[in-house]
């Protein structure tokens, strides 16, 4: 009874302390916090909000533009300067700010090309792209925003429907006017707020084309003192006038006119300001999304609020409210998590053909289906935009009835893709490659993919892929060669070969899992060699010109979290080959072309497996097993095995990596090996790593640990930049006896 007479006493004394901070609002003067733009310099902001929570500053009014816009719409609907700051640090920038894919939900085939080409952009033609206008369409940033801003998706009034009134600015370019959002969408206001021009693709909003609303107001006190509020306090994060001689690089030159165009209205409006809270972010950009960079920035505005504490208490005498007063607190939102499943009274769907709306129903199963969760979420954005080409791909849940009614809402399609990459190495010196993905627009959706590869090394690929129903997206391709090779004996150059290369393949059996991709199907390949020049033993070896067949089987699995510089994750491929020259067996024949009579088919069997262990944040370390095999009475030459490099099958098809070799050289039929990488990670994007490899091989697998082992190490540095790793290698092995040194800038393709 005791325990029931004190939980009695303290609902009353909550209630009383409720309804004492009401009354206490009701008498008080109402308080609008300004967020200014400022690209990554904004993340400021959350270190004020910090300060001002500790100090017990109530808010109720809050407004912003551009990254101020989305601290503070954010802060508008219930997330705390605490759940802020998670929500910055968790995410990957490098993905947010780009139009990448998420790796988790591509074939193992994008990926690679996300990780091959510098440019990679997708273009409506015939028709006005609804997000042209910009480098970055912003897809990935448009994702974000409707995952924060779950339950506050649909069309709003700011003042009324969120926790704190809310407004924002942005820029409408047709006339030039400030366009202020009250209303709408929340994550479409944030997005128009933000859409600094030429980086991002304007917001198209009837007929208005808007972007940065830094270009008119770039802190809207205005706003805020329109909306009520009676005190305002206003943090801004620009940074001093620049002078002729701090403008040097481009990056200074870009951000000065992005300054001096974001001076609209900014003096009236600090008049008007009772506190304002400039933020020191010398030393960064609007482009500085670096977890280093990140963590200074809020580190700054908090420490700029804690210089100004004597100004915030003051300023509570002023609000009219004592130590004794503190603000409504809200529980922090989450970012909306699948983690059940949901229950479903429909779907609907947006800007979509009915072809595609049919794909989707009878893929997924979707006239039967009642629940999602968040892996079939995944899944039909993910075929929303590899399936059926469209640029970008929404999933949102809007409430109906007693449960959820899923909105499938897509953007326009593709009509193209262009790739673009370059590479510089010691080896080849220049290299571009190009790519052109051409999705036809059918009832059953078929892509086309053609690339050109320029350099010594000379390679034009054309490839379809139909996208039925089922599980397996059938291919055939056509791939034409034009190799210029050094090979070398034993670290010495031997001879050079040039040949052309043609290569069609079929593949019935493709499918991708998570992670997965598995092909089974039929290739014809053709050799025709057109000079070899070398040593005295080199010309002894004869090549004719010839065609092979063989029937192929191959599982591919890679779960790394990086491409380059994995810290966790395995990467798996295996394959098997029945190599023939007539379907069925290998005709020989000598050097004269006499024919020698049929022999059986050689077998092929090659794998590698690596996994990465991370030891600590910072140091890696990543086991490699690997080898191939040959079995059979004749193994053409252009088969044979070789090792040397830094990647699997640069300059052809079977060539795989050695430490300490660092040019092709042609060993038995049998190699097996082992490697062990040190990966050190220095600062945020410099890498270290040691590589100690250790191989067999052998003419008979029987006597593969009978012969010299091999044996090499290399040590190599990479920087790992937007245009891909740029480093160099220095290694020695046994087998060559002497230390090569290798350059690499870029992508490897």
């Amino acid at each position: 009874m005791k325990k029931l007479w004190l939980i009695l006493v303290a609902v009353l004394m909550c209630g009383t302390l409720n309804a004492e901070n009401e009354q206490t609002r009701s008498e008080r003067k109402k308080v609008g916090v300004v967020l200014s733009g400022g690209g990554a310099k904004g993340m400021a902001h959350i270190g004020v909000l910090k300060v001002l929570e500790e100090a017990g500053i109530p808010v109720d009014v809050i407004t912003g533009t551009s990254m101020g816009s989305i601290v503070g719409g954010l802060y508008a609907i219930g997330y705390n300067a605490n759940s802020l700051d998670s929500i910055v640090r968790m995410q990957d920038w490098s993905y947010v700010i780009t139009d990448k894919e998420n790796m988790r939900n591509q074939s193992i085939d994008d990926r690679k090309k996300q990780n091959t080409y510098i440019i990679s952009t997708g273009m409506a033609i015939g028709k006005r792209a609804e997000n042209a206008g910009g480098l970055i369409k912003g897809k990935n940033l448009a994702e974000l925003f409707q995952r924060l801003c779950t339950g506050y998706t649909d069309s709003l009034d700011f003042s009324k429907d969120l926790r704190i009134p809310f407004a924002c600015v942005a820029t409408n370019i047709i006339d030039n006017s400030e366009v202020d959002f009250h209303s709408g969408r929340l994550p479409q206001a944030m997005r128009a707020s933000m859409s600094i021009p030429a980086a991002f693709s304007p917001v198209r909003l009837g007929d208005m084309v808007l972007v940065d609303g830094g270009l008119k107001n770039n802190y809207p006190a205005d706003l805020a003192r329109e909306m009520g509020a009676d005190i305002i306090i206003g943090v801004t994060v620009q940074t001093d006038p620049k002078v002729a001689d701090d403008l040097e690089g481009t990056m200074s030159i870009l951000n000065q006119i992005i300054d001096i165009n974001c001076k609209n209205k900014v003096e009236e409006n600090l008049e008007i300001t009772d506190l304002h809270l400039q933020v020191d972010t010398r030393g960064y950009s609007t482009a500085s999304f670096s977890a280093t960079a990140i963590d200074t920035l809020i580190m700054r505005g908090e420490e700029i609020a804690r210089q100004h504490w004597d100004d915030i208490m003051a300023l509570k005498k002023r609000i009219g409210i004592d130590d004794s007063f503190r603000p409504k607190k809200y529980y922090p939102l989450r970012p909306q998590v699948l983690t059940e499943k949901r229950y479903v009274t429909g779907f609907t769907f947006e800007n979509m053909t009915p072809q595609a709306e049919r794909y989707l129903r009878q893929k997924f199963h979707l006239n039967k289906t009642d629940s999602i969760d968040a892996e079939l979420e995944q899944q039909l954005t993910t075929t929303m935009r590899v399936d059926l080409f469209y640029q970008t791909a929404e999933c949102r849940m809007e409430p109906d009835g007693d449960g959820m009614r899923v909105v499938l809402s897509a953007g326009n399609r593709k009509t193209l893709q262009l790739h673009a990459g370059i590479r510089f190495d010691t080896e080849e010196y220049a290299a571009l490659q190009l790519g052109l993905d051409i999705p036809l627009n059918t009832s059953m959706p078929v892509n086309t993919d053609v690339t050109v590869r320029l350099g010594k090394n000379i390679m034009t690929r054309a490839e379809i892929t139909v996208h039925p129903r089922s599980f397996t997206r059938p291919a055939l391709s056509y791939t034409f060669y034009r190799k210029d090779v050094d090979v070398y004996m034993q670290g010495k150059r031997d001879y050079n070969i040039q040949y052309n290369q043609m290569q069609a393949e079929f593949l019935p059996l493709n499918f991708d899992l998570r992670n997965f991709n598995i092909q089974m199907g039929l290739r014809w390949d053709y050799m025709h060699y057109r000079s070899k020049l070398g040593s005295d033993q080199s010309k002894q070896i004869t090549l004719k010109n010839e065609h092979f067949f063989s029937y192929r089987a191959r599982i591919t699995y890679n779960s790394e979290d990086n491409w380059y510089f994995p810290t966790r994750g395995a990467r798996f491929k295996a394959e098997y080959a029945y190599v023939t020259n007539d379907f069925a067996k290998l005709n020989v024949r000598d050097a004269d072309g006499n024919k020698l009579g049929r022999k059986p088919g050689m077998n092929e069997v090659n794998a590698n497996w690596r996994i990465s262990f991370a030891l600590t944040k910072r140091f890696t370390l990543q086991p490699m097993l690997y080898g191939r095999l040959l079995f059979g009475d004749v193994v053409p030459a252009v088969f044979g095995n070789t090792v040397g490099g830094e990647w699997f099958g640069h300059y052809v098809e079977q060539q795989m990596p050695f430490a300490g070799i660092g040019h092709l050289e042609y060993l038995n039929r049998h190699f097996m090996a082992a490697q062990l990488q040190a990966q050190e990670r220095i600062g945020n994007h410099h890498y270290f790593l040691l590589r100690v490899a250790g191989g067999q091989q052998a003419d008979k697998l029987k006597n593969l640990f009978d012969n010299k082992t091999l044996f090499g190490a290399q040590i190599a540095y990479y920087y790992n930049t937007m245009f891909g790793p740029v480093g160099a290698t220095l290694g020695y092995s046994n087998h060559t006896k002497k230390t090569y040194f290798y350059l690499n800038l870029g992508f490897e393709f």
